[in-house]
């Protein structure tokens, strides 16, 4: 990892990773809410940096990660920062909203120590998702029959879901389905098989 720190530089990266995977596309704006610790000591501890490295692609031990706010300033993304003095859950917590056009995502995560992380909250949806389990994240139009067409893909191959969580931004819109399974067997045929379905915009993997 690129430091100082595990919890405020490394975790920060993969939180805007996760958010970069999910959202699939470059944005047009990013704005970064920063609560508590994150709020107090952003700067000085590059998680400012750190956010932008994983919202721009990469990991936290990319050699770049401390030119990221350089590079979206150059790729005409615009960046704001807002601490906030709202109480949560978790010091180490920030929600971060990407837009481009009509496509708004907004993701809270929390950085939960030694570059681990949690994501608490997917477009005002409330989960739990500890990037530990094996996940498939699909971003895809809101049309009949998807649902359907999505668990087909795992129940052909005997692999089991766990939990699974659909929310949509309004009907007929996007929608987003979080799918944890007991396996990462056919990992590659399953994507594959997911980002060829009409409708579907992109389709992440996580362990």
């Amino acid at each position: 990892m690129v430091g100082p720190s595990s919890s405020h530089t490394a975790g920060a990266a993969r939180i805007g990773k996760v958010v970069h995977d999910i959202f699939g596309e470059k944005p047009e704006k990013i704005t970064i809410d920063l609560y508590e610790s994150f709020a107090k000591t952003y700067r000085g501890h590059g998680t400012d940096v750190a956010i932008v490295a994983g919202l721009l692609g990469m990991t936290p031990d990319d050699p770049r990660l401390a030119d990221s706010l350089k590079l979206a300033y150059e790729d005409g993304i615009k960046v704001a920062f807002v601490p906030k003095s709202d109480k949560v859950d978790h010091p180490n917590t920030t929600k971060i909203t990407m837009i481009k056009g009509d496509h708004k995502l907004t993701v809270t995560g929390v950085s939960i120590g030694g570059g681990n992380i949690q994501i608490s909250e997917i477009n005002g949806f409330k989960i739990s998702l500890s990037m530990g389990t094996p996940t498939y994240i699909t971003v895809h139009q809101d049309v009949a029959g998807m649902i359907t067409k999505v668990t087909q893909a795992f129940t052909k191959r005997g692999i089991n879901i766990g939990t699974m969580t659909v929310t949509r931004e309004s009907k007929g819109e996007k929608a987003i389905m979080i799918i944890e399974v007991d396996d990462k067997q056919d990992q590659k045929e399953i994507l594959e098989e997911l980002r060829s379905l009409k409708y579907m915009d992109n389709v992440t993997f996580f362990e």
